[in-house]
């Protein structure tokens, strides 16, 4: 009675502070954007003093000052954030690629919850140099989305005593509510690294809390918004010039196509609670290159982001407990319609996309998942609501994917959200799917289901899971790669915060995974892990895997034990970035179904001559032996080396190199089926971009991709001229 009288009295608390609103001032005159706050119309600012440190203290105050100014007109709003610093010559301020804002730098983000609800948020970072970073951060999930983009403009100056980031964020980006007055969810966080990597915030956020959005400042008093008629075309035009062989890989390049393509984006806000957005064409150029993940021995398919702006309004909704919404699996669409809105309480979307096909669909098993061409085209379609309930809700989604030929799969199911406590969240999902296949015509229906209850605490916390999908379950528009399976997780942790010395957070926790299906046990996994943060924004991390038993397709069971760890850290302002992580210990061969020993390791590592120039070097390398048989030894090497160099002129103009090198070595004899003794890949590229902003672009590139062939020869496969124009249309 005690526990249910402190929620109830917390839960009051709570409400409590997010009616104390602070009134936002209207701009009295004009804002010149140049990083200079010292414009009379900012006399007449919100200012805000008081910040938290809540990394890596726990919400006391900042070794260095920030002060903000916020305010409005019809049209903006406005954000100064002075940033003080004691030793301005160690501000870290590198010229980087968009989005490529994070803690290895010093930064600010401006977090708008434009309707005031704390679950939902938009996350504006701008760096010293003027690079922005956005983000859409979702407490239902506990993601920080960087794949959807927003118009503001920023503008900042290092001076003597620190920095300064000025924003004008157009009022058009929000989606704020149609009533008059009208409030928002506000914060700004700062960082800055130094021996430490440092982070303050403008309302106490406690350690392990299982929301961010939720924390926030309430600003209200602001009239006279637009309600209606945003309209953004973004039209695109591209040429590419492509040499193939005239006859096989490493012949002569002869043979010369061009294509000339176009398409546009469009997105119509009617109302501020309603956007429409088409395509026609869009251009798969958007997504950058995929960095090459090592597949080979992998039993399961990987995921890849989306970037394309289409597929990006409201991509919350899409973020439910079973990943059945995945839109890269509409691969070249030829045209597509969607809307999204709230009304009141209820949130909703809906898409529809022709694809013609030409990437591959993912079949999902109980012991892995393959791929089958997808060489028809396909109407794609997805719709998802979300009521909300307080701080908790409820949804509904569905899917459908119906194939040239009468092929379809449809999928449609609840969801939920719980929050009882501050401290707990219970999500949990159930969808029924009905699948026509399409090379046996063969039509089966199942179901999958999955319920989690997370509990965070400063010291501890703990996360229980269950999930069970049926054999016949398939979700085509999302991304599911195993079923016919029961799963039952558990894991719990302490974690102590000292104030004081080299580390911040030591970390211990156990984890156990047990996943079943009608025939007995698939896998079972159960580890030990202990982690420390320290000085330079460092992490270690170790994990003891004492012995994971897999069932292989023969049936036979296999078990592994092996050690796995994770070092990263940010060095210096030269040399930003370091990772390293792998493991190491016995495996299992999953392609011939056998015992065998191996390690795999991984190297990220940036560093930033000056503050024009970035250089990363990606190695990732994997070998495995096989033991127990009649031949035991050495099976294969897989190897990716990527190297990038990217050269800012300004924060809008950039050139960048990038060099990928793929490379597997195997054995065939200690191979129980015909394989190559190599294969791999070689892709080069240099490109030009010039943004003004993320849909107003300027692109030109070369590119040059080779086979690696039996014999680790380097074939011509491709060389290819990019150019690409797209110009953003607002009213």
């Amino acid at each position: 009675m005690r526990s249910l009288i402190a929620c109830c009295l917390l839960s009051a608390l709570c409400c409590l502070a997010r009616a104390d609103e602070l009134t936002l001032p209207r701009a009295t005159a004009p804002i010149t954007l140049d990083g200079d706050l010292s414009d009379p119309a900012w006399s007449g600012a919100l200012v805000i003093t008081k910040f938290y440190e809540y990394y890596k203290s726990d919400n006391t105050e900042p070794p260095m000052q920030t002060i903000a100014r916020v305010m409005y007109d019809q049209h903006y709003l406005y954000v100064g954030i002075d940033c003080r610093d004691s030793d301005p010559s160690k501000i870290r301020a590198p010229l980087v690629e968009r989005d490529h804002v994070f803690g290895d730098q010093d930064n600010v983000a401006v977090i708008i919850d434009a309707r005031a609800e704390g679950k939902v948020a938009l996350e504006l970072r701008v760096n010293p140099s003027g690079v922005q970073a956005d983000a859409l951060l979702n407490d239902a999930s506990g993601s920080e989305d960087f794949s959807p983009d927003f118009f503001y403009d920023t503008a900042t100056k290092v001076t003597s005593t620190g920095w300064v980031a000025e924003y004008r964020i157009p009022v058009t980006t929000l989606r704020y509510k149609e009533s008059d007055p009208k409030s928002f969810g506000f914060n700004i966080l700062r960082t800055w690294p130094r021996q430490f990597r440092y982070s303050a915030s403008m309302v106490p956020i406690p350690k392990n809390g299982n929301c961010l959005v939720c924390h926030e400042l309430m600003l209200g008093g602001i009239t006279d918004l637009p309600g209606s008629q945003h309209l953004i075309v973004a039209p695109y035009v591209t040429t590419q010039v492509t040499d193939t062989p005239v006859d096989d890989f490493g012949s002569r390049l002869g043979n010369r196509s061009i294509d000339n393509n176009a398409g546009v984006d469009v997105k119509w806000s009617p109302t501020t609670d309603t956007a429409i957005d088409a395509t026609l064409n869009p251009d798969f150029s958007q997504i950058e290159s995929d960095v090459a993940q090592i597949t080979t021995n992998q039993r399961f398919a990987v995921f890849l982001a989306e970037k394309r702006p289409f597929f990006l309004e409201g991509t919350d909704l899409f973020d439910t407990p079973i990943q059945a919404v995945y839109t890269r699996t509409i691969t070249s669409p030829r045209w597509g319609l969607r809307a999204t809105g709230k009304s009141g309480a209820t949130e909703w979307t809906t898409l529809i996309a022709a694809d013609r096909g030409g990437g591959r669909i993912i079949v999902p098993g109980p012991l892995g998942s393959g791929t089958v061409d997808q060489d028809f085209e396909s109407l794609a379609g997805i719709a998802r609501v979300r009521h909300e309930l307080g701080r908790s809700a409820v949804g509904m989604l569905t899917t459908i994917r119906e194939y040239r030929g009468d092929g379809h799969n449809r999928v449609i199911g609840p969801d939920f959200e719980w929050r009882p406590t501050e401290k707990d969240q219970v999500t949990g999902q159930y969808l029924f799917s009905d699948t026509e296949n399409l090379q046996g015509g063969v039509s089966v229906s199942s179901h999958a289901a999955k319920v989690a209850w997370t509990h965070n605490t400063r010291s501890y916390d703990w996360f229980l899971s269950g999930l069970d999908y049926g054999k016949g379950f398939r979700a085509d528009d999302g991304f599911v790669t195993q079923v016919g399976i029961r799963e039952e997780v558990a894991d719990a942790g302490r974690s102590w915060w000292p104030e004081k010395g080299f580390f911040t957070n030591y970390r211990i926790s156990a984890h156990g995974d047990h996943v079943s299906d009608a025939d007995g046990t698939v896998s079972q996994e159960q580890y030990v892990s202990g982690s420390f943060r320290a000085i330079r924004n460092s992490l270690v991390l170790l994990e003891i895997h004492p012995g994971a038993r897999y069932r292989l397709d023969n049936g036979e069971t296999l078990s592994e034990s092996y050690l796995a760890y994770l070092v990263t850290a940010n060095p210096s302002r030269t040399f930003s970035n370091l990772t390293l992580n792998g493991s190491a210990g016995e495996a299992i061969d999953f392609a011939n179904s056998r015992p065998a020993r191996g390690y795999d390791t991984s190297i990220d590592a940036i560093f930033r001559p000056t503050q024009h120039l970035e250089a990363e070097l990606i190695l990732k390398h994997q070998e495995l032996s096989v033991r127990g048989t009649a031949d035991p030894g050495h099976l294969f090497t897989a190897e990716v080396s990527r190297v990038r160099l990217n050269y800012s002129f300004s924060a809008s103009s950039q050139l960048r190199a990038i060099g990928q090198y793929v490379d597997v070595s195997r054995e065939p004899q200690r191979y129980l089926f015909p394989v190559p003794r190599h294969s791999g890949s070689f892709g080069g590229s240099l490109l030009y971009s010039y943004r003004l902003n993320w849909q107003t672009v300027l692109f030109a590139g070369y590119g040059d991709d080779r086979i690696l062939n039996d014999r680790a020869d380097l074939l011509r496969a491709d060389r290819s001229l990019f150019v690409k124009v797209s110009y953003a249309i607002q009213r």
